[in-house]
């Protein structure tokens, strides 16, 4: 009689856990229903960044038949001379940088003002080329980079800050990564992407990370400067309100402990 009491007091702590179980895994839909959806974002188009105000960008032009022609459109910058006693140390010339204006405007050497804001990367090359077409006898090489491709983590995750990412492409799972996973109080199927478009537009997107239709979303692959928040649980807000209640309570009987042995000190 005793033992299926005991059943019936631990039976619904077991259902509990069976319950919150099923909110941790990523991607629970069945292996054939992930292998479909995979097969599916196999037949989207590759996702390539484009290119959005206050993006750092570098831009190299070269041209092995004419080399001398190629070095105005690649400005140096000097760099930071350090003095060790008599002797002075210098590093090699960095290359400049070009900050992508509120309109999406570049200034380049010779060519001024050009338009890049809202090209991929590739199209961007392609654009500079045609533009620099009347200047060399053959078809140079362009070569464009952002250098400045953050996304930051925050919220319910291991190691929460902004992550440098140096081949402009990186998903979900991959920032999770990053910020070393999320713990088992985030949840899964309430995350938050806030996202700034080339307008200056914000807005909140819910993804819900259980679900194997994430795979094929549009937010799947993260854009520079996107912050992906992970909502605690409840657990973890209870726990925080406990934690913070016995830190004041073991202050207060701190205080009182001391109060207490002044005045014994000073009644004897």
């Amino acid at each position: 009689m005793k033992k299926r009491s005991l059943i019936f007091l631990l039976l619904p702590l077991l259902l509990a856990g069976c319950q919150s179980y099923k909110k941790v895994p990523y991607l629970q839909d069945d292996l054939q229903q992930i292998a479909m959806a995979d097969t599916s974002a196999r037949n989207m188009p590759l996702y390539d960044a484009r290119i959005m105000p206050k993006d750092l960008l570098t831009i190299v032009v070269s041209c092995p038949e004419e080399p001398a022609l190629a070095e105005p459109f690649n400005l140096t910058i000097a760099t930071p001379v350090s003095n060790t006693g008599s002797q002075s140390l210098t590093s090699q010339p960095a290359l400049q940088q070009y900050l992508v204006d509120n309109n999406g405007n570049v200034e380049f050497p010779v060519l001024g003002t050009i338009h890049l804001g809202g090209l991929t990367k590739g199209e961007a090359e392609q654009y500079i080329k045609d533009q620099l077409k009347s200047q060399f006898r053959e078809t140079p090489i362009v070569t464009v980079r952002m250098i400045n491709y953050k996304i930051s983590v925050i919220g319910e995750v291991g190691s929460p800050g902004t992550f440098t990412i140096s081949n402009e492409k990186v998903n979900i799972f991959e920032a999770l990564a990053m910020a070393g996973d999320m713990t088992i109080y985030g949840i899964r199927d309430n995350v938050k992407l806030i996202r700034e478009d080339n307008t200056g537009k914000r807005k909140i997107v819910t993804l819900n990370l259980n679900d194997q239709d994430i795979l094929q979303s549009p937010y799947y692959y993260l854009q520079q400067n996107d912050i992906l928040y992970v909502t605690p649980n409840k657990t973890k807000a209870k726990t925080s309100n406990i934690s913070s209640s016995t830190t004041i309570w073991f202050s207060v009987i701190g205080s009182l402990v001391s109060l207490a042995s002044l005045i014994i000190a000073i009644t004897k």
